[in-house]
Parts: C-alpha cells; structure tokens; sequence
C-alpha cells in the first residue's frame, strides 16, 4: 500500500532512528517497502539499508519512484521520527484519495517562532505522503526528494513528527 521513500547522503545514524519508526508500519501491513535513494554517502548509510532490509537505489529520486509497489508515497528525511498514531491517520488519508500531506510538528520539536522565521525552509521537514502518480508527474522537473516537495500545496495530518535536526555543512577550518 505505502512505499517509504528516504533520501540519504551520510545520514547512517539519522536513517537508522527513521526506520525504527516505521516498524510499526510495517507489521501492521501498511508499509510496503523501504527505498533508501541515496546520493553518494561514503559512511555505512547502505549497511544500515541493508540490515533493515531496505531497497537501496542510487539512480535518482525519479527511478525510485517509478520502482515504487505503493499506491502512495511517503517521503522523509533521515533522522525524523514519527510519532505513535501515524498509521492509523495515513491509511484514512489514503483511504480518501485526496490530495497530498504532510505531518503535524510535535509541540516539543517545534523552533522557536524567530527561529522558524529565519532558519532556511526544508521542504520534507514535516514529511511528504503523496500518491505515487502525482509523485511520478513532479519527479520529470525535479532532481531530488526536496525539490519534489517544495511549493506543493498539501493538507496537514493530525499524526505528528519529530523533524529531523537540520545539517550543518562542514566547512574546513583555515
């Protein structure tokens, strides 16, 4: 029914505590399968895929989601972390056929309010549940998850999630 789509670049510990999440998911029969599309990660990110028995594709967003089973697409960032109840509520939503979602902060994981105003907006930080056709429809302009979900209008679900922390970029020292 629901593909998990994650896109990684050196996240091994953040895909890691995302794919706890969904364990639930797929013992109830929810979650389909796993597709970790990543995006030339030099740590262990493909052994954690692996051992969790995971798809691991590394030609692109748009071949994942054309591989996809799932009528519907979930796409999260590594290190977020759903919160008990998210099945119940995506199977309504797919249920209906309507448009595209995204997850509720929790309360706890949300910013600061001048935080949130002046920290750079990610797209998937609330997650993205889409249907697979619309998802293969915007996959032909954009060339990553984030880019898929950016400027879509969408509904907010009731299920909640801890966004993942944002990425420092390392800089060398001088």
């Amino acid at each position: 029914m629901l593909t998990v789509l994650i896109e990684t670049h050196n996240d091994e510990e953040g895909l890691a505590r995302t794919l706890a999440t969904l364990i639930g998911g797929a013992v109830e029969g929810v979650v389909r399968e796993v597709i970790v599309c990543d995006t030339g990660s030099t740590d262990q990110t493909h052994r954690v895929a692996e051992h969790a028995g995971c798809q691991y594709a590394t030609d692109g967003v748009a071949a994942a989601i054309r591989h996809a089973k799932g009528d519907w697409l979930l796409l999260l960032e590594p290190g977020a972390r759903l919160v008990d109840g998210w099945i119940d509520e995506v199977v309504a939503h797919t249920a209906r056929q309507t448009m595209a979602a995204r997850f509720s902060r929790t309360r706890a994981g949300r910013a600061p309010f001048l935080a949130r105003i002046f920290s750079a907006n990610r797209a998937l930080a609330d997650g993205l549940l889409i249907s697979k056709r619309q998802a293969t429809s915007l996959s032909k302009r954009a060339g990553s998850a984030e880019a898929l979900a950016r400027g879509l209008a969408t509904k907010r679900l009731d299920a909640e999630i801890w966004a993942a922390p944002a990425k420092q970029e390392h800089r060398p020292s001088k």
